[in-house]
């Protein structure tokens, strides 16, 4: 993990650094491309495809999936390396599991995750929606619920295993199905703000760079 990191660090990082002035120094600080990173863009490329501009839904029995502008795209695992393909087959099988259908959008105005998500539960059918920022932070939204209300939040991605992100996309197809579930158990620890606290603001950084604003929500087609 601690790997994970440090690389994801230079990463985003040297991302950063491409942004500022630099007219102070005339340095170039450069990083090789690990194996692991050439890897994740080739299945990038595979396994999460856009398939056109994302249109609302009428079925009842959807939940859609929005993701941030640099999910599985410039980043490619969360906040502590665990993949986005393995947190959205987890979403996707506890969606599932309770009867329904998943569908994933890219949303491209916003890289705050309520507002990813208003965009998002305005294309379900059912008028739900899990959104996910690209770092793991992720809510269940409601359809005319305000931006900063919600049915539930996730607010600490350290702490988000992928047996949470199955049961975050369960409770989300009940609140589909018009039931009221108990809200997923979350772990808390008070180290895990300070901890993270500057690799989830420079995260952050890296997805707002690829915000767009104006674009419509895209398609997504994933093979997982």
């Amino acid at each position: 993990m601690a790997e994970i990191n440090e690389n994801l660090l230079r990463s985003i990082i040297q991302d950063v650094l491409n942004e500022m002035d630099t007219k102070e120094s005339d340095q170039t600080v450069q990083f090789k491309e690990t194996n692991a990173q050439s890897s994740e863009a080739t299945d990038h490329e595979a396994w999460f495809r856009s398939v056109g501009p994302a249109k609302p839904g009428n079925a009842q029995d959807e939940v859609v999936i929005a993701v941030g502008p640099a999910f599985a795209s410039s980043q490619t695992t969360n906040i502590v390396g665990v993949s986005h393909k393995d947190i959205l087959k987890q979403l996707i099988a506890g969606i599932e599991e309770e009867g329904l259908k998943a569908r994933i959008v890219k949303v491209f105005r916003s890289s705050d995750v309520a507002f990813v998500a208003v965009e998002g539960d305005k294309l379900s059918g059912s008028g739900i929606c899990v959104s996910i920022q690209s770092k793991g932070t992720a809510i269940i939204h409601q359809k005319d619920l305000q931006p900063l209300s919600n049915l539930e939040l996730f607010p600490q991605a350290p702490l988000i295993t992928l047996e949470t992100y199955r049961a975050i996309g369960k409770n989300a197809a009940k609140y589909a199905k018009g039931e009221s579930p108990n809200p997923v158990p979350m772990m808390n620890d008070q180290m895990a703000r300070p901890k993270y606290q500057a690799l989830s603001a420079l995260l952050h950084i890296k997805e707002t760079k690829h915000v767009v604003i104006g674009k419509p929500a895209e398609e997504i087609a994933v093979t997982l």
